[in-house]
């Protein structure tokens, strides 16, 4: 037990003293009717049961102001304390308030009660009945005593013992005498004559028998005679003065008869009783009012040591109670943040200090199962991380959907793939993307017949291609491959494939091409040469509108023949590239060389160039990379001729790292036309692929396969006015990227400017126009 909790028990103690106290003093009143207790004892009393009570005030506030500190400092169960403390308090004060109140109406009207009015009735009637019964002995003796003297002083009857124990019995008394004027016996007879005596009449007796002729009294009318040890008792005294002068026994004086009669014990007692009771009962009813204070007062501090008991011995249990309780709370609230650590135990056999072991011991299991939790955690996360990076690095599209096919799991390859915000449509339906409906409803349809019908080899995936007309109007062919996955879920994993498409495309234009230069070359020539030799043979012949009927239709046959020739020869060069011959060489002469074939567009302003000058080398084919210059410059050309400001500029430069290491030498061509149609975009390096009405297709495709050829990157884009992917298209590039450097970078001189385009070096660029 701790030293505050023994000071507690102390105070508690004391105060269940000073109770006891007040209680037996409430006894001892109720037993001795009030009467044996004083009012000087009654202060005293008072006086040390309010400083009693000021020292449990004293108490009860120094520990109230501790638990409203100990609220307002926001420690943790001064709510429960003040709670507790308040329960028990009620607990105590509500029924001692109701004993109090039960106890102040009893003790009001039992003391109103005690002097009821019939009450004092009846102990008047009780004196007075007492009193008249005395009165009429006294009065009956007085009248026997006349009597007797007038007979004595009438017919001179002489004062003999004989006639006076004859006028005793007539006269029924117990003793009769005769007493002088002074008050000396002088004869007597009757029971107990010697003691009467020398017992004289009292003074007053005698004087009242000279004035009046009769007197009477009780004797002995108390307590202290009735019970004494003479035993004489009370008894009744008459004396009447005898009027004749014949009893004289030689002295002038008067002479008085006595009779005395003893009163029945029994009389003598219930008088002195009803007189006692009438004389106890006039002091009450003069301290009436103190009695009812004393009462009221004693109730009122035993009411009080009860209630601030109570609360003091609330305060103390329920600081004991809330001990382990709060023991228990705050351990409940560290838990709850998260703190596991071992807690207190409350040292008691009880369940309370059982429940704080249960607690401690559950604390214990719920710090290991979180650790085990927390390593599953890491190991899970760790998983996770590593599923997610190969998900981010993958090139393929990886989409997972909920047993409701909602939208759950999307890598960025899809988002790249499809070019869609999958991040703000997760928790949709895929067919609710308009851009993905058909699609969806391909991918719902396939799940179901893998689940219903599975083809041979189909176990627990399916795998299907896909046509897809993007948002941006682009169209790609998709590889999708679909499989079921726990609690219903779906997954769907595709591959990009147009690049794959357009190479096998490519190489199916490329064998078509090679047997179409086979099949059609070969009848050109004779043909052609038909038509020469009919024109030789009968232009001569003919006249007027023969002759130039004959001249039109061979012009057309030989101009068709020599088309037809022309387009056999771009496939025969697109199918029959000659392998590259890989030199060093610089890209600057290369494209100054080519540009001068354009003199008309250069003086015109329609082509111009921006050369970096000690650009470094390459390794390259010289012809072929004339070839895709010269292609790249006459498609932006084409596509800039209908336009009024038209404008096709030539870039070389060289892209370096952060610390200046070279990364790529760059060949761009810009232009601002109409740019390619997003469909043709995505087919651009394609055959038969051109917006051009008589093009064939074949240039960009030849560019793609000598990029190939020189591992170069080839990139074709429109320009949106404000670099806004949905604005309008202002231009297009295209891009060729070299990464096979020579081994000795040494730029050779540029070569001297062409006829008709003369170069000027500006900032380190030579510009051509």
């Amino acid at each position: 037990m701790t030293r505050s909790a023994r000071w507690a028990w102390i105070v508690a103690l004391t105060a269940t003293t000073g109770l006891g106290l007040v209680l037996a003093f409430v006894v001892r009143m109720g037993t001795d009717g009030g009467g044996g207790i004083s009012e000087r004892r009654f202060v005293w009393l008072f006086w040390a049961n309010v400083a009693v009570a000021a020292l449990l005030t004293v108490v009860i506030g120094f520990a109230a102001v501790r638990l409203l500190v100990r609220r307002r400092r926001g420690k943790f169960g001064s709510r429960l304390l003040i709670k507790l403390a308040g329960i028990f308090a009620l607990v105590g004060l509500l029924p001692g308030l109701t004993i109090y109140t039960v106890s102040y109406q009893f003790v009001s009207r039992s003391i109103e009660a005690w002097f009821d009015v019939r009450l004092a009735g009846a102990l008047d009637a009780g004196l007075s009945l007492g009193k008249g019964t005395l009165d009429a002995l006294v009065a009956d003796l007085a009248s026997k005593a006349r009597l007797g003297a007038e007979r004595l002083g009438d017919g001179g009857v002489p004062g003999t013992p004989l006639t006076l124990e004859r006028m005793r019995e007539q006269l029924g008394v117990s003793q009769l005498a005769l007493v002088g004027d002074s008050g000396q016996v002088l004869l007597s007879t009757g029971a107990g004559a010697a003691t009467l005596a020398a017992d004289r009449p009292q003074a007053s007796l005698l004087r009242q028998a000279r004035s009046t002729g009769v007197s009477s009294l009780i004797e002995g009318l108390d307590e202290e005679a009735l019970t004494g040890p003479d035993g004489s008792g009370a008894r009744v005294r008459a004396l009447a003065r005898v009027p004749s002068r014949a009893l004289a026994l030689g002295h002038s004086d008067d002479r008085y008869l006595l009779l005395v009669q003893p009163l029945s014990r029994t009389l003598a007692l219930n008088a002195l009783a009803v007189q006692a009771a009438y004389s106890e009962y006039q002091q009450r009813a003069l301290a009436r009012d103190s009695l009812r204070r004393m009462y009221i007062g004693t109730l009122t501090l035993a009411l009080i040591l009860a209630v601030f008991g109570a609360v003091l011995l609330a305060i103390l249990l329920g600081t004991q109670l809330a001990r382990p309780l709060l023991l228990l709370a705050d351990g409940v609230r560290q838990v709850a943040a998260g703190d596991l650590t071992a807690k207190p135990v409350f040292a008691s056999r009880d369940e309370l200090g059982g429940l704080t072991r249960s607690f401690a011991d559950m604390t214990a299991q719920l710090a290991d199962a979180r650790e085990q939790v927390q390593r599953g955690v890491a190991q899970l996360e760790g998983a996770r991380t590593r599923l997610q990076t190969i998900l981010d690095t993958l090139s393929a599209g990886v989409i997972v959907l909920d047993h409701e096919g909602r939208i759950d799991t999307v890598n960025p390859g899809a988002t790249r793939i499809l070019r869609l915000p999958f991040a703000a449509w997760r928790g949709r339906r895929l067919d609710e993307v308009a851009e993905l409906e058909l699609l969806a409803r391909s991918i719902e349809q396939r799940f179901e017949l893998l689940r219903t019908s599975p083809e041979a080899g189909e176990r627990d995936h399916w795998q299907e291609s896909y046509e897809l007309a993007r948002g941006d109007g682009a169209a790609i062919s998709l590889l999708v491959r679909g499989a079921h996955l726990p609690a219903g879920t779906r997954l769907l994993v595709f591959d990009d494939i147009s690049d794959v498409v357009s190479a096998q495309r490519s190489a199916a234009w490329t064998e078509v091409a090679r047997r179409l230069a086979h099949e059609i070359k070969n009848p050109l020539t004779p043909i052609q040469l038909s038509a020469e030799r009919l024109q030789h043979k009968l232009e001569a012949k003919l006249e007027g509108a023969d002759q130039s009927l004959l001249l039109r239709s061979v012009g057309t046959i030989v101009n068709q023949v020599q088309a037809m020739q022309k387009l056999v020869n771009e496939f025969r060069d697109y199918a029959r590239l000659p392998a590259a011959q890989m030199k060093p060489l610089d890209l600057n002469p290369l494209v100054q060389e080519v540009l001068a074939l354009y003199g008309h567009a250069l003086d015109s302003g329609v082509l111009s160039a921006r050369i970096e000058a000690a650009l470094p080398r390459i390794v390259g084919d010289a012809t072929q990379l004339r070839q895709v210059i010269h292609n790249v410059v006459q498609n932006a050309l084409d596509a800039v001729s209908e336009q009024d400001n038209g404008h096709v500029e030539v870039q070389t430069s060289s892209a370096r790292g952060e610390h200046g290491e070279l990364r790529a030498v760059r060949l761009t061509v810009i232009d601002n036309g109409p740019g390619f149609a997003e469909k043709v975009l995505q087919r651009a390096f394609e055959p038969y692929v051109t917006t051009k009405a008589k093009g064939t297709g074949l240039g960009l495709a030849v560019v793609k396969k000598i990029a190939d050829e020189h591992r170069a990157r080839l990139r074709v884009v429109n320009l949106h006015q404000g670099d806004e992917p949905d604005a309008a298209v202002v231009g297009a590039r295209v891009s060729l990227s070299f990464s096979n450097f020579a081994p000795a970078a040494h730029p050779a001189p540029p070569p001297a400017p062409a006829s008709g385009g003369p170069a000027a070096n500006s900032g380190g660029a030579t510009q051509v126009h």
